[in-house]
């Protein structure tokens, strides 16, 4: 059992992560702003209030706990960031960038695991799955300030070579009571009324949060060596259909009208690549694309981990 330092451990990633890793009997020291009840009595759980602008009070955790591994999961869309980034958010990411990396390298720290997107990867030019090796052309603030992340975490950690290193992209998440991403997925963004294009026949590849714990939970347990440093793209096995997440939303929460349309053009107007909304908001639907059904391969990602969660079994 190891020690693990969680940032943005007390936000809604952080609370699912930190619960899975203290069942395996891990003891978890959550850094964050605001202290959550979720694992607030459960043993061998410790909160620590720090963040971006506290490096000083990162090193008093490294004092105080022998920490082996760092999950970095502060900075990030739906853990503790809200679905806009705008500067403000790409300044407090640049700020944990100046520091988080070359702490763990100078504390000895034996893996390290950065949260990322897939908003990173330069829109697919076909269907063929996204690979890690793809090149990283973001278009939004939050793929940018990801990809700014990376480059960063790559730079601290290079002359490390003990230190095993693992950058997770991960596209939008959900679970049973966090439906949010699914909603921006059959919303029109336009006048926000619920759509899906004749009978929804086409997805969207998404996560469940579920899935990123159960990833995090084995790369920590398995990732042995220095070979298993690289970039993973964390996703379900399968797309997210539109028609079953009114599915989803109707058997679990409250739904209203789905209005079923032809095309693109039946009362949709489409957004023009490079909106402004685009490149502030996360959950953009770029109407456009909304059938492309962009899949990002995970075969790499599920040699750790297999991806058993989706939408018909979340909890």
């Amino acid at each position: 059992m190891a020690t693990i330092l969680v940032t943005g451990g007390c936000g809604r990633l952080g609370d699912h992560i930190c619960s899975g890793l203290l069942k395996k009997g891990n003891t978890v020291i959550a850094a964050d702003t605001k202290q959550s009840e979720y694992n607030i009595e459960k043993e061998n759980f410790y909160y620590r209030e720090a963040g971006a602008h506290d490096q000083s009070k990162f090193e008093e955790i490294y004092n105080e706990f022998q920490i082996e591994f760092v999950v970095h999961l502060a900075c990030t869309v739906d853990n503790d960031f809200g679905p806009i980034v705008e500067k403000a958010q790409t300044e407090e990411s640049a700020a944990y960038d100046k520091f988080i990396y070359k702490s763990a390298v100078a504390h000895d720290v034996k893996k390290f695991i950065l949260l990322s997107t897939t908003q990173v990867y330069k829109q697919p030019d076909s269907r063929e799955p996204v690979r890690e090796d793809e090149p990283v052309k973001p278009v939004s603030n939050y793929g940018k300030m990801k990809a700014n992340a990376e480059a960063a975490f790559a730079t601290d950690v290079r002359g490390t070579k003990t230190m095993v290193c693992c950058v997770i992209r991960v596209p939008m998440v959900y679970s049973l009571n966090f439906t949010d991403n699914l909603m921006s997925r059959i919303t029109d963004p336009k006048d926000k009324t619920i759509f899906v294009f004749r009978t929804g026949e086409y997805g969207y590849h998404m996560c469940c949060i579920h899935n990123i714990s159960d990833f995090i939970i084995g790369f920590l347990r398995q990732a042995d060596s220095l070979s298993y440093t690289g970039v993973y793209n964390v996703a379900d096995s399968s797309l997210v259909m539109a028609s079953e997440i009114v599915t989803f939303m109707k058997e679990n929460h409250r739904l209203g009208p789905v209005l079923q349309k032809s095309s693109v053009g039946s009362g949709l107007k489409a957004k023009l690549f490079g909106d402004p909304e685009q490149k502030t908001n996360y959950r953009f639907l770029d109407v456009n694309a909304i059938d492309k059904n962009y899949m990002y391969d995970t075969t790499k990602a599920s040699r750790i981990c297999p991806f058993r969660w989706n939408i018909k079994n979340t909890k």
